[in-house]
């Protein structure tokens, strides 16, 4: 607890250099798998079938998830919807060439689970709704960034905190797709939005230190920029440790115990904080200290008259 209890002094400008080196290998590692083998597209994004079903008592929806593998459908997306008993039913494209022959495969299936199961008219979902989807995520993530530096460099008066944040704000996401590119973890809508909430607590963190920095500097302008990095770091460290550890415990009781509908979800929320934690520290203080930030770029220009208090 006495960690928690006072700011601790770990020199992290003076070491900046080698966690820049382990970012760059982690982003071409990313970059390589993700154009290598690319993302395992959920349904969300590549189209399929839907179907609906409703069983007399509470749906087991591993039994039905494993009934449906052992009837030849390749990764199945089963959840519940509604109520207990009902049940929403996702195939991958290649389970709709046969047409009307499906829904036969996937009664008989579920038929083995429980015999009194009712199946309603299978939907084809196109894969058009993943393009729209597509374009419209790279429209937001461009937006957001341009809206990330304005604030930052309208509150910060400097573009150097903007571009240490707009390069935190991508270093965490990548690092997600990365991972999700080379473990082929299905990627879904879910997914989408857990990392659009990696960028927001991620962007939130840097925020924090970035106005420990301003104050830092407000409090001795002649700061080496250096010391004041890291004492702003060292000063919001055992908050940032406390809130990540409250956050994963719940992240980490998702994946355990979601079960496969929220394994994607909080399995990139979990690569997201911790990626947002370092990030917040290695990423977005060092960069703008690498660009030259000092302490006048953080304070408005004041001119020489309202300074010797003439009128």
């Amino acid at each position: 607890m006495e960690f928690f209890s006072k700011a601790t002094n770990f020199p992290f400008m003076a070491t900046r250099k080698l966690w820049y080196s382990l970012s760059v290998i982690l982003m071409v590692i990313s970059f390589g798998s993700f154009f290598m083998k690319g993302l395992n597209l959920a349904i969300d994004f590549t189209g399929g079938l839907s179907i609906e079903a409703s069983f007399p008592q509470a749906a087991n929806l591993d039994a039905i998830r494993a009934g449906l593998e052992h009837a030849g459908f390749k990764e199945p997306a089963v959840q519940s919807f509604g109520s207990s008993r009902d049940v929403a039913i996702r195939l991958p494209p290649d389970a709709t060439a046969t047409g009307p022959e499906v829904r036969e495969k996937v009664e008989a299936a579920l038929r083995t689970i429980d015999p009194e199961v009712k199946t309603q008219q299978p939907i084809f979902v196109g894969p058009q709704v993943g393009d729209e989807l597509r374009n419209s995520a790279i429209w937001a993530l461009s937006i957001t960034l341009l809206l990330v530096f304005v604030y930052v460099a309208s509150r910060f008066h400097t573009w150097r905190l903007s571009l240490g944040a707009i390069l935190a704000v991508l270093h965490d996401p990548i690092l997600v797709l990365g991972i999700f590119s080379i473990t082929q973890t299905p990627f879904d809508l879910a997914v989408v939005a857990a990392i659009l909430a990696v960028v927001g607590y991620s962007l939130n963190d840097t925020i924090i230190v970035f106005d420990r920095i301003r104050e830092r500097f407000e409090a001795n302008r002649r700061l080496a920029p250096a010391v004041a990095l890291d004492q702003s770091i060292n000063q919001t460290l055992s908050r940032t440790i406390m809130t990540k550890l409250v956050t994963l415990i719940v992240v980490v009781a998702l994946l355990f115990l979601g079960g496969p509908v929220l394994r994607g979800f909080s399995e990139a929320l979990l690569i997201g904080i911790l990626a947002g934690t370092y990030s917040s520290i290695y990423i977005s203080a060092t960069v703008a200290l690498d660009c030259g930030l000092k302490a006048e770029h953080v304070f408005p220009v004041v001119s020489k008259k309202a300074v010797d208090g003439l009128p």
